[in-house]
């Protein structure tokens, strides 16, 4: 184990972030920017944030900082907010790419936070490759846990039964068994990117102390159509008790730059706590073109999901649909809309119906120069 703190940016709060947010439309209310890329001097962007409650109103965001030349690959930082994501202060790492382990040097990508219920541990999670790697589709899993929310961290070294390459994006979802707690964490291979023997295929992790992590299971294909690119799962609890279910981004499995036709989700369920999967299956109410989208179920059977609208690479507005109970899918609503890139959601529960909502942002023609906060009720 070893602390990042001897290379942090700052560990104080006494110079929050107060930055103002383009003029918008949609639900989302109390929008802040968290950070912008140029406050991380050298970087090439800043991407996929992800959001924690360590206690009311005291917030974290991890997120990542690209390295120039690099598609997606670089640091993990986390900022923090002790009032409700108001204001913001500066980063700390999580991750650190200039941090050698013996030879090798890594970088990093994939900001994930957990915090388990009832225990007083933040977890982080993150994908980490060689630094000569040109991606980080073959990736290894990364972890480290902080005590004292979010301020300072410690590297951990997980246990992994499956050893094969990963990608991991979505959140851990936790569930009860024979009285106990068990994690399930969805985790992607796409080793036909590199390899022609490779494949594409939606994994889930499992552990009972989230360091030991071993695989559990996959989603299979459909049983009709073509072969699909099942990726970026977002899981919730299913429709019957005990029932959990994976929302997955898509594109088509032999060319992943492209979105099915139609650009839709496709879901799977699990009734044996992820052992087990339902062949994937289209939802033809949920769009998505090759876009992480967020998918949860409130206690009261309401179901959401955001997504980014328009075609491949648009990723403008931030759109969602919500589902009551023994209802049909409502019509689109606009989430956050200002004319500019918006992409890869993250929302936590603070209480019944009421979330605090990260997602990276741009301007017109470029994707990721922002990480922008707000706040968002389902009812």
């Amino acid at each position: 184990m070893k602390t990042s703190t001897c290379l942090l940016f700052a560990l104080v709060l006494a110079s929050p972030v107060l930055a103002a947010s383009p003029e918008y439309n949609g639900d989302v209310t109390d929008v802040r920017v968290v950070r912008k890329f140029e406050q991380h001097p050298g970087s090439a962007l800043i991407w996929e944030p992800y959001i924690a409650e360590w206690k009311p109103k005291h917030l974290v965001v991890g997120y990542g900082v690209g390295i120039p030349g690099k598609v997606d690959m670089g640091d993990i930082v986390a900022c923090i907010s002790t009032d409700d994501g108001d204001t913001w202060g500066e980063p700390v790492y999580i991750f650190n790419h200039n941090e050698r382990e013996g030879s090798l040097q890594f970088a990093y990508g994939n900001a994930i936070l957990f915090k388990p219920p009832g225990q007083d541990i933040l977890w982080a999670y993150a994908i980490r490759c060689p630094m000569n790697f040109k991606n980080s589709e073959d990736s290894q899993l990364a972890a480290a846990y902080s005590a004292d929310g979010g301020r300072s961290w410690v590297h951990v070294e997980p246990a992994m039964g499956y050893t094969g390459p990963l990608v991991v994006v979505c959140g851990i979802y936790a569930i009860e068994e024979n009285g106990h707690p068990r994690y399930l964490f969805p985790a992607q291979r796409n080793s036909l990117r590199a390899d022609p023997t490779g494949d594409r295929v939606q994994l889930m992790l499992s552990s009972t102390n989230l360091i030991e992590w071993k695989l559990a299971g996959h989603i299979p294909q459909p049983t009709t159509g073509p072969k699909v690119f099942l990726h970026e799962a977002s899981l919730a609890a299913g429709d019957a008790p005990g029932e959990v279910k994976a929302v997955m981004r898509t594109a088509t499995y032999d060319d992943e730059r492209l979105a099915l036709d139609p650009p839709r989700a496709f879901s799977s369920t699990s009734k044996d706590g992820g052992r087990t999967w339902s062949p994937a299956q289209q939802e033809p109410d949920l769009w998505n073109a090759r876009s992480k989208g967020f998918y949860y179920r409130l206690a009261n059977g309401t179901q959401f999901y955001i997504y980014s609208d328009g075609p491949v690479g648009a990723r403008m507005a931030l759109r969602y649909k919500t589902k009551a109970l023994n209802e049909p899918w409502s019509a689109e609503k606009t989430f956050f809309e200002a004319g500019i890139k918006n992409s890869y959601a993250t929302l936590i529960e603070v209480a019944p119906g009421e979330f605090r909502a990260v997602w990276d942002t741009g301007t017109k023609d470029r994707a990721r120069t922002m990480i922008h906060f707000g706040k968002f009720t389902v009812k």
